[in-house]
């Protein structure tokens, strides 16, 4: 997959728009050029320069599913949080770390507007469409992986576009582990993001619902804990953001919601 070349003096947002269909020979993992993959059609949207990424590690905003619990007017992470959209939450709080470049998974909301908004440290952001979002998780993660091997990335930092509660230095503390595998916990308890090491992304699923707690549950020796302040609660109801906004408004994060997803 080749990239076009950046006008002088500024970074480029990539957008590929189609990662093309695979059947049962070609794994969603497999680099570009294997068995089942058409050439990707790439965009750029000219954008701020872009600083360097943390050590070569990068960071995947997983932000492809239907949202079908959410019954508001708009996609739930397009849905205005406190004035921001909910995914803007979560895209500001990496950029904030300095991570670049920022792989975005989108599938069943249309995030080009918000996605072509500057960010703080003016990272490169690569939006990814996964026309297999309906699949699973799982399918959205290797999406973005193929951005990371093409970028020859050392360790990737996974989070959820709808978690707005986690903050800048939640991403920058699990960046800069040296773990092959380390989650970020708040009071205790393992929520995203989790770095996953370049050696470690062939054992990650490619079906299903399920991203790195998979591989967390399989290889718990490799884990290292890494404890984050933040709210780690993500937004699955209509319900969900009127908590957030009252909390918000009295500058306090909201109570923990029962439901809980991580990656």
């Amino acid at each position: 997959m080749g990239y076009p070349h950046s006008t002088p003096g500024c970074n480029e947002i990539v957008i590929i728009r189609e990662l093309v269909h695979r059947p049962e020979t070609a794994p969603l993992g497999d680099p570009p050029g294997a068995v089942g993959y058409e050439t990707a059609r790439l965009a750029t949207v000219p954008a701020p320069r872009q600083n360097a990424s943390r050590g070569r590690c990068g960071a995947i905003v997983l932000a492809a599913g239907g949202g079908s619990r959410f019954l508001g007017s708009h996609h739930k992470l397009l849905q205005p949080l406190a004035g921001r959209a909910v995914v803007r939450w979560a895209l500001e709080a990496v950029a904030g770390a300095g991570l670049s470049p920022i792989v975005v998974v989108t599938g069943a909301a249309d995030l080009t507007n918000v996605l072509a908004e500057s960010l703080p440290n003016d990272p490169e952001v690569v939006e990814v469409h996964n026309p297999h979002w309906r699949t699973g998780m799982a399918s959205s993660l290797q999406a973005a992986l193929v951005v990371a091997r093409t970028r020859d990335m050392e360790a990737v930092v996974v989070g959820l576009g709808d978690q707005p509660g986690i903050p800048a230095s939640a991403w920058r503390k699990v960046a800069d582990t040296q773990a092959p595998l380390a989650v970020a916990t708040y009071a205790g308890v393992r929520r995203n993001p989790v770095r996953i090491h370049a050696e470690l992304w062939s054992q990650l699923p490619h079906d299903g619902d399920e991203g790195a707690r998979s591989l967390i549950r399989e290889r718990p020796e490799l884990v290292t804990e890494v404890a984050c302040e933040g709210n780690a609660d993500d937004i699955d109801t209509v319900d969900d953001v009127a908590r957030w906004q009252a909390n918000l408004a009295g500058q306090r994060q909201p109570e923990h919601a029962e439901q809980r997803k991580d990656t």
